[in-house]
């Protein structure tokens, strides 16, 4: 009688491991179902506040005939008399989670637009707004560049705030 006991404890354990090993499965998917589910929600985000940016940079561009020298500029244009704010503050890359966007350089040491340094392919490959149709098959977040310039839907070459050179 006690060596079956012992036989049935043993099950008893083998179908706790093994319930074990399921869950745990179970929570590496739903894990990778919910980074996904983040990293979407963050090229939202960068769709959003680039868009704005962009945004921003155009109504500079027409109130002065010249593109800002910094982001900065966009919250405090003080060109005029009177000071006018086309964004509230400089936002943040959501990919990175800081204010590190390249920059697309315009004439005389100014910025046309910005991008995102954030290392990564989008999940998003199309069914994009009509202004972003340039980001369509995009391998880098790098290519989504959300520039203001007659005629212009994307860049040539754009550069990092401190000269680098992103990849693409």
């Amino acid at each position: 009688m006690q060596t079956g006991r012992h036989g049935q404890h043993g099950a008893v354990f083998m179908a706790m491991l093994v319930t074990v090993a399921v869950v745990a499965v179970m929570l590496m998917e739903v894990g990778t179902l919910w980074s996904s589910v983040l990293q979407r929600e963050r090229e939202s985000q960068l769709l959003a506040r680039g868009d704005e940016i962009r945004r921003a940079i155009g109504l500079y561009y027409s109130a002065g005939n010249t593109y800002p020298k910094t982001l900065e500029d966009l919250v405090l244009d003080r060109r005029q008399p009177t000071i006018k704010r086309y964004l509230r503050k400089v936002y943040d890359d959501p990919l990175t989670g800081r204010a590190d966007w390249g920059v697309v350089p315009g004439p005389g040491d100014t910025i046309m637009g910005v991008f995102s340094q954030a290392a990564g392919t989008p999940f998003k490959q199309g069914d994009f707004a009509v202004i972003d149709q340039g980001f369509t098959g995009q391998g880098s977040y790098q290519g989504w560049v959300f520039l203001h310039g007659p005629g212009q839907s994307h860049p040539a070459t754009p550069t990092a705030p401190h000269g680098d050179q992103p990849t693409r």
